[in-house]
């Protein structure tokens, strides 16, 4: 939130207004939305506050039971609309593909002849751009709909809310468009588009009401927090994997390793169980229609490695042996090497989609997208023409793996230009969906040249690479696989002619295809169990997991995984999962914000409004400043005296922290900071030496400091010590509440007791969630600007806090573990001295405070 501010500051002077312009009001009000809703965190932690705690002590054992049941009842009814949403995209996916490649296939027969092969390409270029013009038509209606979702996703379970994420609108666009990118020949897969899609299903299914269409809303007080909803959230992406692969037990640790930043025992069985209900649900509606055999689960997800076994009879066939562990070590180092590459490359281009596409008109988006369609048709039909090999088929495969319906992998030979014994391999490749030519290259015996072998893998990398971040919804796990089963399938080609080994080559296809992946994505232990329980073979659990963390290592060498380059882009604050060891040099007062902005316990409405508008903070502390204030808030409680038992030394106060700033400012180059910080301390006299700070702060809470009404502002003439002066803590407060407050009418006169300020349930605070009412949408001439109004009844009273010398790695894992979004630091006396958010925690923040501490040392 600090730095959104900041942002805004920036925003406003550079891009909003030239030299010598003015904003208008109306500009002023877009603009501060704008930033409000451009990156929020989520409120992972519950507020503690008096209605929660009504609510908590109305609910006996018998509605505790039932509140559990309906969050079971809620996780099946996620599994099952994710597996039928699966189901959907599937079927239309095979049947616009089928047609497709049955007309144009066709075609291609009868000009081989005839010598109409252009014909044939301007067949295929038709269907492929009308295909890919809907995707993008559909991306320009929701621009969140574009791309996989899968970094998005990943934010937003590490607690970032990106605007539009999990809307309606943006499940149905994404969902009708996914089908279309597919079916459009271009690289990409459906399975990354899957898990968005699930993840949408979860956030909006447990509310019963819908942002994008109005009507859809029901009575449903249930599951109204930031905490439930990032649960069914993380279930959604897992049920995506697990429809996405037939991988429950994978989708459920691709939540818990990708996203989630909190876990418990109990949300880990409900994930897994909705991720069991996605997986047999698509299980059972793809058996019935493609087999007609309803019950029969014979097809567990969208994508499957099918059966890897040796050949009947043959006893000295093994699908790896200990020998081959030393050449699944090497790929995932190339592998690594070149998941690298592509994330170098397609880094590039989304930086130059940035600069250069994105701030033009949205049609440019189209054309971009239908020039790469166009491209990848061009290349796909003229390498299967013209680079293509007649390879034998007279040793079809003897095992022959089911793809889907009644089709199996020798049904989906290209023999373009070849004889009826023999087959085009490059046709075979390219003219196949992709499931279908990753089928080809795990399990036909027919052989594949070396030639075809590396083209398909050059054009296919650099084609996939181009298309990832083009602005139709488009996956990358299917074309990794297949670039990386390519590669794999070579290596095992070359082992077997050059080396004469004997070696199954669709375990070494399999292991390529698992090294490139890992080097793209990075992932480990979810990618691990997503292609174990993808191949159904428990025997190469240990060549996957050894070629993943190689791959891995090797590739973190030089970048970070895809998704994560693409988050780091777009400028999401995420969170890793731990800081680094020299960060623990910097304490909580290092990378705190001193400069708060704060509210009283009892504050006038005209404050409280001036306050929300004026600023783009979520939470604000609630505070005191002198001991008369205190006891009447503490109501009699004893606070601190002078007789405190911590070194008086050691007691860091707002004011003594940031003239500490200013002083370590000053060894920077740039002679504004100096200046900044001088005119800061021009106004404050330097402190006597061996002046006893703590016992100065004690005694100036009395009365040295001007009077500051809940409806004043700070003066622009005030020492620094008087803009930092003492604040005791109390209590944090969220925008959300206190603009709930005043819509409501929450107030009392000055007459009046703050006993006769009306009173909110919890219902009625949680009422309009997710999407609260905005600052500039109340109605100031309904209110008393000099009404008061008494906010300790709706604040948390007992937040996280910590120490100023808390060590860094301890605020992380607090902030972290926990899902905060504002941590307060609080001295030993019971003040606060700053707070700290996301943005705070950071790896680039933290690097730059570091880097200042050295500096000040």
């Amino acid at each position: 939130t600090t730095k959104m501010a900041c942002c805004g500051n920036c925003f406003c002077c550079q891009c909003c207004c030239r030299e010598g312009e003015t904003r208008t009001p109306e500009e002023l009000k877009r603009l501060h939305r704008f930033l409000f809703w451009l990156l929020q965190s989520l409120d992972y932690d519950r507020c503690i506050n008096e209605p929660h705690v009504e609510f908590l002590e109305g609910i006996d054992n018998k509605k505790a039971r039932k509140y559990e049941a309906i969050r079971w009842m809620m996780m099946f009814a996620i599994g099952v609309t994710v597996g039928l949403v699966g189901l959907f995209v599937d079927f239309f996916v095979h049947l616009f593909t089928k047609i497709k490649f049955t007309v144009v296939g066709d075609s291609v027969e009868k000009c081989s002849d005839k010598g109409c092969l252009p014909l044939s390409l301007l067949e295929l270029l038709a269907f492929n751009m009308t295909f890919i013009f809907i995707a993008s038509v559909l991306v320009l209606i929701e621009p969140v709909a574009a791309g996989s979702g899968i970094p998005e996703i990943k934010s937003y379970l590490n607690g970032v809310k990106i605007p539009g994420i999990v809307r309606l609108r943006t499940f149905l666009c994404k969902a009708a468009g996914v089908l279309f990118s597919v079916a459009g020949g271009l690289f990409v897969g459906k399975e990354g588009p899957m898990i968005h899609s699930g993840a949408i299903v979860g956030a909006g299914l447990p509310q019963f009401e819908s942002i994008t269409f109005k009507r859809i809303k029901f009575d449903f007080p249930y599951f109204r927090s930031d905490r439930d909803k990032r649960d069914f959230v993380s279930a959604g992406a897992a049920a995506g994997v697990a429809a996405a692969f037939g991988a429950p037990i994978g989708g459920m640790l691709f939540s818990l390793e990708e996203g989630s930043s909190f876990w418990n025992q109990a949300l880990t069985w409900k994930v897994l169980f909705c991720s069991m209900s996605a997986t047999f649900t698509l299980n059972f509606f793809r058996s019935g229609i493609n087999f007609s055999k309803w019950g029969s689960f014979q097809l567990p997800g969208l994508l499957n490695f099918g059966e890897f076994k040796c050949p009947d009879g043959d006893t000295n066939c093994h699908l790896w042996t200990a020998v081959d562990l030393a050449f699944f070590v090497l790929m995932g180092v190339v592998g690594g090497l070149l998941g690298a590459l592509f994330n170098c490359m397609n880094r590039k281009l989304a930086k130059y989609r940035i600069r250069h596409i994105h701030p033009k008109a949205k049609f440019i988006r189209v054309l971009e997208s239908l020039l790469v369609s166009m491209v990848t048709t061009v290349v796909i039909f003229a390498a299967s023409i013209l680079l293509g090999e007649c390879r034998d088929l007279s040793s079809p495969t003897t095992h022959n793996t089911t793809l889907s319906g009644s089709e199996d992998i020798n049904s989906t030979i290209r023999r373009f230009f070849c004889t009826n014994k023999t087959y085009n391999d490059m046709a075979t490749l390219f003219f196949n969906p992709q499931e279908a030519a990753i089928h080809q290259l795990f399990h036909q015996d027919g052989t594949f040249s070396p030639m075809t072998l590396s083209v398909f893998f050059l054009l296919y990398f650099l084609l996939a690479c181009w298309t990832y971040g083009v602005s139709v919804p488009s996956g990358l796990f299917v074309p990794s696989l297949l670039c990386g089963a390519a590669f794999g399938r070579l290596v095992s080609n070359i082992l077997k002619v050059k080396l004469g080994m004997d070696i199954y080559s669709g375990t070494f296809a399999l292991i390529g295809a698992a090294a490139f992946l890992g080097g793209v994505v990075r992932m480990t232990i979810s990618l691990t169990v997503i292609l174990i329980e993808s191949t159904n073979e428990i025997t190469y659990g240990l060549p996957i997991m050894i070629t993943l963390m190689v791959a891995k290592w090797t590739g973190d060498f030089f970048n970070k995984g895809i998704y994560d380059i693409h988050i780091q882009l777009r400028g999401v604050p995420l969170l890793e999962w731990e800081t680094e060891i020299e960060m623990d040099k910097l304490t909580a007062s290092d990378i705190m914000e001193p400069n708060l902005t704060y509210v009283y316990p009892h504050t006038r409405v005209q404050s409280l409004v001036s306050i929300l508008r004026t600023t783009v903070y979520h939470a604000f502390p609630v505070v005191t400043e002198n001991r008369q204030n205190e006891q009447d808030f503490m109501k009699g409680n004893i606070l601190v005296s002078n007789n405190i038992h911590f070194k008086k030394s050691s007691v860091m106060s707002r004011a003594g922290e940031q003239r500490r700033r200013c002083q370590s400012m000053k060894s920077y180059p740039s002679s504004e900071l100096r200046n900044v910080c001088d005119e800061q301390n021009a106004a404050v006299e330097p402190a006597e030496e061996g002046e006893d700070l703590l016992q100065q702060m004690l005694e100036r809470r009395y009365a040295p400091y001007p009077n500051l009404y809940p409806d004043q502002s700070p003066s622009e003439e005030w020492t620094m010590e008087e803009r930092f002066r003492p604040l005791t803590f109390h209590g944090l407060i969220l925008r959300s509440q206190l603009v709930n407050l005043l819509i409501r009418g929450v107030c009392y006169a000055e007459n009046q007791s703050s006993a006769t300020q009306p009173r909110l349930s919890y219902a009625e605070m949680t009422e309009d969630y997710p999407r609260y009412p905005d600052i500039h949408d109340l109605d100031l001439t309904l209110l008393n600007p000099r009404m008061i109004v008494d906010v300790t009844p709706y604040m948390n009273s007992c937040p996280y806090t910590v120490s100023p010398n808390t060590r860094i790695s301890q605020v992380f894992n607090l902030f972290r573990t926990m899902g905060l979004r504002h941590l307060p630091v609080v001295n030993a006396v019971g003040e606060i001295v700053g707070i700290i958010t996301r943005h705070n925690l950071t790896q680039e923040f933290l690097v730059a405070k570091l880097r200042q501490h050295y500096i000040t040392i």
